[in-house]
């Protein structure tokens, strides 16, 4: 009887690595016509087509950090005319047809910065969709090409509550809260590489809390124990958004690190006067007596004397009559600072230490976003 020699291959499958960003129809077409070399600056085709409505986005692109600026990133944006249409210019080849002629590049400089000189786009006809700028994104270690939130007006009327919900806060918030200076539309806007991009190659914490850096707040309605709103559920980033502003919170007032956090914050609020918001938001997941707590809060004020900052309290972290839990905070955090500007988040901190480098860090953070982004409208081809 012969013998039977089976040969058993086995096959070695390599895992394929997913794409970053998953994919998006008509990313690729950013490469057609791209600029070898590519400015911080960029000037739109209809950026001098359009006197009544010249637009200035302009920013910073950061680390997935949200801290460290990010060099040679290259951003891609199109957008609609002034009727709503990605209208072509006659030169335009077949395959890019459909982004229009109004697009261009532009690449981060050693300091993250970047500026996009264009009009202001139209919405659709006949559709719901917000007026909107898309953007594609393209990293020199990264090999894809991935799209992030595409920007919106704040105060366009198709920007409904329910469009705002479903935004995925790619790379960070893309809701643009422009100001007008000299017949110009000057809006802010930061990139976070990443953030929120599926399959970005990051290390992830296994201990957070909070909403992460590049996203915007959440409307919450604390009560105020303390401070100039004394009494009501005044929403502190409705009312105060604008401003530089730092939200603490905490799961415990029996802890000495609360107080010494606070009058190092009210020193930097009597600094900085009226450009500076502070809260305490107090929150933890056990019954607590609604009078008792806040009682606590005023008592506190009292104590250190505070002048600026606002005590307030919610019943627990996930509430959701105050719609804290949006925010996220992780309820065994003993504390969870989160800084923002214009409603959006520009740093936080978990489980910060009341000490010289901790207090040098935030002071650090918030010397660095209380310049006025004006300075960045002028038009460098004059």
């Amino acid at each position: 009887m012969k013998a039977i020699t089976y040969l058993i291959f086995i096959i070695m499958i390599s895992p394929i690595s997913a794409q970053v960003g998953g994919g998006c129809d008509g990313c690729e077409l950013m490469y057609i016509g791209m600029p070898k070399n590519i400015k911080s600056t960029s000037y739109s085709p209809s950026y001098d087509k359009d006197n009544s409505g010249r637009l200035l986005i302009t920013g910073k692109v950061f680390h997935n950090d949200g801290i460290t600026p990010a060099n040679n990133v290259v951003i891609y944006y199109w957008h609609t005319d002034k009727n709503g249409l990605y209208s072509s210019d006659g030169q335009l080849t077949q395959n890019v047809k459909r982004h229009g002629y109004i697009r261009g590049w532009v690449k981060s400089d050693k300091g993250g910065h970047y500026s996009i000189y264009t009009s202001k786009p139209k919405a659709y006809h006949n559709r719901n969709t917000p007026a909107h700028i898309h953007l594609s994104i393209k990293e020199p270690n990264i090999t894809d090409e991935y799209y992030v939130d595409n920007l919106v007006f704040d105060y366009d009327p198709l920007l409904t509550t329910q469009y705002r919900k479903k935004a995925q806060n790619r790379g960070g918030s893309g809701i643009l809260r422009p100001l007008i200076s000299n017949n110009l539309i000057i809006a802010e806007h930061n990139i976070i590489l990443g953030l929120n991009i599926p399959n970005y190659p990051v290390a992830t914490n296994v201990f957070d809390s909070g909403l992460k850096t590049g996203e915007d707040f959440h409307s919450i309605t604390p009560y105020h124990a303390w401070g100039a709103d004394i009494g009501t559920t005044t929403c502190p980033v409705c009312r105060y958004g604008r401003y530089l502003g730092v939200m603490y919170f905490v799961n415990s007032l029996k802890n000495e690190s609360v107080k010494k956090w606070l009058m190092y914050l009210e020193k930097q609020s009597i600094l900085r006067g009226d450009h500076l918001k502070v809260y305490l938001i107090y929150g933890n997941a056990y019954k607590h007596d609604f009078d008792q707590r806040n009682a606590e809060l005023s008592e506190l004020g009292k104590e250190l004397k505070l002048e600026k900052i606002a005590l307030t309290s919610v019943p627990s972290f996930n509430d959701k009559k105050s719609d804290i839990h949006l925010l996220k905070i992780n309820p065994q955090a003993s504390n969870t600072f989160l800084i923002y500007r214009n409603r959006n988040i520009i740093g936080k901190f978990v489980n910060n230490k009341p000490n010289k480098e901790n207090f040098i860090k935030l002071n650090t953070l918030l010397d660095n976003n209380s310049n006025d982004f004006f300075n960045l409208s002028i038009d460098k081809r004059k």
